[in-house]
């Protein structure tokens, strides 16, 4: 298969990058060889990349991972103390921490002095609370400013953050605040998105959310719960916070993914999780000081925490823009906030290239864009690549319990549209058939040990999830991870979606089990089976559904609307059923197994 590169690195981009400086360090003239010893010398690499990061250390590790209990159990910056927002003030004080805008309003500034002051008084009005070191906090508003804030200010605090997205039903909020327990509840009074205010402090409400501190945003007056706190009441006039010291392993956020069973994971990051995002943005996404980032998210994401310590351990600025990313607004923010990064989930790409409404916007600023989430189309790539005159997209993919990626592009290298040129340097993953055997197209194993990498997850044995009955390589255990790969003759890869039961729908994973179970309350429905489609020219999986049927009035139209209802109003308003498709039996295993693999092929090939 031969591939012709869009896009190479000039000299000058070559010479200016992280990479490169890091390889000029350890006298390498080619990235593969780099990238092989990032792998072979783990210790090197991570103690190095520490250093580089300049990650700020109360007391220093004794070894830089010790897997001494199996590699499965590694332990990162072995006897170190210290707390990972320490590392994300280390800019000069009138240095921009965020720029954010409002729609309709001016942008806004904030200099690392007033962020970190910010995130003393509210550190100050936890404690004002009653709230001690361990106690969770939970989070569920859009990406502002103040969401920045309390999440590193409860992390300063010693307070694990419980991050909550802003989509969600109040059934999905309600589930995972019984997982967490947090003690108090961040949110806003109403989300604002394309002219419309939707609730969302009703939404925790009905979530049966514990006290909550909220955010006004509209003008309207709302009636708070008795135990409820406006923002301004909550916080402290109080500018000094004493940073709390832990160890390496102590949680910092607790993030959620769906697996292959109906509750979502409960993932704990630690004070190390974030050096392995800063890690990405430094090497992959090529983030230098003072650089401005924007990626469109919620820090119920991972990539929502990623973006705040891949850019601040950086040294660079975040860009929030608090209105939809699809209209014109967004554009002229990228235009005027001077972004060098952005990131995008290829559904917004989709949209821009049908609209055409970013291209009267200059993004003469942007040196990359970065993709993730869903599977892209090379096409749409492309031209998101020419709306900055012809800059690199950096795809990338990992998971909420890696803390970043584990196949990836960099800017050293050709850039091929919808393609991966690299695996995350200081990991490593081997593509499986089902035999076990290596092969050019397989399901993807990551070998540990690699910094950022769950060894714990709240409510699911950790062991079974990801190592039980996984095969090994040279000796080497093997995690599973859920996702396929095509390794092309390049050396290059592309994704081919998941293997699992599970899915990425509009850059949010979501499992085959929790649609169904939503799907099968309609009285139509017998029993179902959620797949994600390929389109026939790449990008964006679909949502499909296949049922077998009782018998029922609604014709096909009607029972089509109610699905789509039903997965927006019981699961989350983002998600889109595409086809619904009678079928008189589902396909199953011996042992009684949806053969969802066997649905999607059907699909595909009609």
């Amino acid at each position: 298969m031969s591939i012709v590169p869009v896009w190479k690195p000039s000299k000058e981009t070559i010479e200016q990058s992280n990479i490169f400086k890091m390889m000029q360090k350890k006298g390498f003239d080619k990235y593969q060889d780099f990238w092989k010893w990032s792998v072979a010398n783990k210790e090197d690499f991570w103690a190095s990349t520490v250093k580089n990061l300049n990650i700020q250390l109360v007391e220093n590790y004794t070894s830089i991972v010790d897997i001494s209990k199996g590699v499965e159990n590694a332990e990162w910056l072995k006897n170190a103390k210290l707390n990972i927002v320490d590392s994300c003030f280390q800019n000069d004080d009138n240095a921009t921490a965020v720029i954010y805008q409002e729609s309709g309003k001016e942008l806004q500034k904030v200099s690392q002095k007033q962020l970190l002051e910010l995130v003393n008084k509210i550190a100050n009005g936890l404690i004002n609370l009653g709230l001690k070191v361990g106690d969770s906090i939970a989070i569920d508003m859009p990406m502002t400013l103040e969401a920045v804030a309390i999440y590193l200010a409860g992390i300063k605090s010693g307070m694990p953050i419980v991050t909550i997205a802003d989509s969600f039903t109040p059934n999905e909020i309600e589930v995972r605040l019984k997982i967490t327990e947090p003690k108090i509840i961040f949110t806003q009074d109403v989300l604002h998105r394309a002219g419309k205010e939707i609730p969302l402090y009703k939404k925790v409400v009905a979530a049966n959310a514990p006290k909550a501190i909220v955010l006004k945003s509209s003008k309207e007056n709302i009636e708070l719960r008795n135990e409820d706190l406006f923002w301004d009441a909550f916080l402290s006039s109080k500018t000094e916070f004493k940073t709390v010291i832990q160890k390496p392993d102590d949680i910092i956020t607790i993030l959620f993914s769906s697996g292959t069973t109906g509750d979502p994971k409960a993932i704990p990051w630690t004070h190390t999780t974030p050096i392995k995002s800063a890690s990405d943005g430094y090497y992959h996404q090529d983030i230098h000081k003072n650089d401005v980032v924007c990626w469109p998210t919620n820090l119920g994401w991972m990539m929502g925490p990623w973006l705040v310590f891949a850019t601040l351990i950086n040294k660079a600025t975040i860009a929030l823009y608090y209105d939809m990313p699809t209209g014109n607004g967004f554009g002229e923010f990228i235009q005027n906030a001077k972004v060098t990064m952005l990131g995008v989930i290829p559904s917004f790409v989709k949209y821009w290239k049908t609209s055409k409404n970013m291209e009267k916007y200059h993004w003469n600023s942007i040196k990359c864009f970065s993709s993730t989430g869903e599977v892209s189309n090379a096409d749409e790539m492309n031209y998101l690549m020419q709306l900055a005159n012809n800059k690199p997209v950096i795809e990338y993919c990992g998971g909420t319990e890696i803390g970043g990626g584990y196949v990836t592009s960099t800017v050293v290298q050709p850039n091929i549209a919808s393609t991966f040129s690299t695996q995350a340097l200081g990991g490593e993953f081997v593509l499986l058939n089902d035999n076990h055997n290596k092969c050019s197209k397989g399901e993807l194993f990551l070998i540990p040990p690699i910094m950022g990498l769950s060894n714990t997850l709240l409510n699911r044995d950790h062991y079974k999830v990801y190592y039980k009955g996984t095969p090994t390589f040279e000796g080497k255990l093997l995690r599973r991870h859920g996702d396929e790969l095509e390794e092309l003759e390049n050396g290059y890869y592309k994704a081919q979606g998941r293997v699992d039961d599970a899915m990425n729908l509009g850059g949010i994973k979501v499992s085959s089990v929790q649609i169904e179970a939503i799907l099968n309350s309609l009285e139509f429905i017998k029993e179902s089976a959620a797949i994600a489609a390929s389109p026939e020219n790449g990008g964006p999986s679909l949502l499909v559904i296949f049922y077998v049927e009782n018998p029922s009035h609604l014709i096909e139209n009607q029972r089509l609307q109610q699905a789509i209802n039903c997965v927006k109003e019981k699961l989350n308003p983002l998600f889109k059923v595409h086809d619904l498709v009678k079928i008189e039996a589902l396909p199953r295993t011996a042992s009684n197994k949806v053969m969802r693999r066997s649905l999607r092929d059907l699909y595909e090939s009609k």
